[in-house]
């Protein structure tokens, strides 16, 4: 005789089956695993639009099909910043080197350096960047949520990346 309990964990355990053969099938559909290699596709500037200064974005990626994922390793010279914008599904950076700075609106600008991770806020606005005297290097991971993954707003002037 079984149990509720033990009904209940192979009911678990079949709808589990069918999700790996669900994602199995799937895999077998897409395309197989890619690597990109490092050096491979060309540094391109971060354009004036959304940024003020030297900005160099290396190596950017952008999931395919259903993946929503993308991000790139972008370098930003001294003095060197994001417009302000947002991320409808959150950004997360992973310092790489050099220090710099972030700020959410409302608060107060915070110093990242190597190896601090920063997770924002889907819909948080906020600014990162190189310090006055200092690059910085980060890895900026954000989803689309509907093809989409950053509105980008005004500049940060020369007042507010200052103080």
């Amino acid at each position: 005789m079984m149990t509720r309990r033990g009904a209940l964990l192979a009911a678990g355990g079949l709808v589990g089956m069918v999700g790996d053969w669900r994602l199995a099938a799937q895999d077998k559909v897409q395309a197989t695993m890619q690597i990109v290699r490092s050096g491979s596709q060309p540094s391109q500037r971060g354009p004036a639009e959304n940024f003020t200064g030297a900005v160099r974005v290396d190596s950017p990626f952008r999931g395919t099909g259903p993946a929503r994922l993308g991000g790139a390793f972008v370098t930003f010279e001294a003095g060197a910043r994001t417009d302000w914008h947002t991320h409808p599904l959150g950004q997360l950076l992973i310092v790489t080197s050099g220090c710099g700075w972030v700020q959410s609106e409302g608060g107060a600008k915070q110093e990242i350096r190597s190896g601090d991770i920063v997770w924002i806020p889907a819909a948080e606005k906020h600014w990162h960047g190189a310090t006055a005297s200092t690059a910085m290097t980060h890895i900026a991971i954000s989803e689309q949520l509907d093809g989409k993954s950053v509105e980008w707003m005004e500049k940060v002037g020369e007042e507010q990346y200052r103080s």
